[in-house]
């Protein structure tokens, strides 16, 4: 396999878009090359198999949701209340659904991790442990709330996002926060 870490980010990120616009079954490596304008047989010097690619790219998308560190100081700054939590809320919706592709290839993936039990075993592993930090770090800031609630707030909000991403006339833009703040008023005490 192929060494180039640019080369290999740049093919990830390309199996990211295909899975977005054209779902797992379209995600081929010629494809991928194709997204990421690259000569026909770059993607198989770099990726053992199909199972590799997917694997690796659903690592890539979590990587690339995570927040920027300016951002997480501005967490943690002002009082540690309900508007605090509404605020974070809003942001994590708004830089999900911004890189929507990757959003969407994420869905994807979970789906193709029901046929497929390396890939299942990844994205558990993965999102358990995002999950478990989430909760960690909402508990550690002082944010009102207990365990379950943050646990609550990341199922609703995972549903409004593809509810924003697939049907995006169902909830605007604004209802979307609106819904956000009246989750956190109703799971979340302090």
């Amino acid at each position: 396999m192929r060494k180039n870490p640019e080369r290999r980010a740049a093919l990830i990120d390309a199996a990211i878009e295909v899975l977005a616009r054209d779902g797992a079954r379209g995600l081929t490596f010629r494809a991928v090359d194709a997204q990421a304008a690259v000569p026909t047989g770059t993607a198989s010097n770099y990726f053992a198999n199909r199972d590799d690619l997917l694997t690796q790219a659903g690592g890539r998308i979590y990587e690339r949701l995570q927040p920027d560190e300016a951002t997480m100081a501005l967490s943690l700054e002002g009082p540690r209340d309900k508007d605090r939590t509404v605020a974070l809320l809003k942001e994590l919706v708004a830089r999900i659904t911004a890189y929507s592709t990757g959003y969407l290839a994420l869905l994807e993936l979970r789906l193709e991790a029901t046929r497929r039990p390396e890939l299942r075993a990844v994205l558990t592993e993965r999102i358990r442990a995002d999950v478990d930090a989430n909760v960690r770090y909402h508990l550690e800031s002082g944010l009102p709330g207990d365990a379950t609630a943050v646990k609550l707030l990341y199922l609703a909000l995972n549903w409004l996002i593809v509810e924003r991403l697939t049907l995006p006339e169902v909830f605007s833009a604004e209802e979307a926060e609106e819904l956000v703040a009246r989750a956190v008023e109703r799971l979340v005490s302090g």
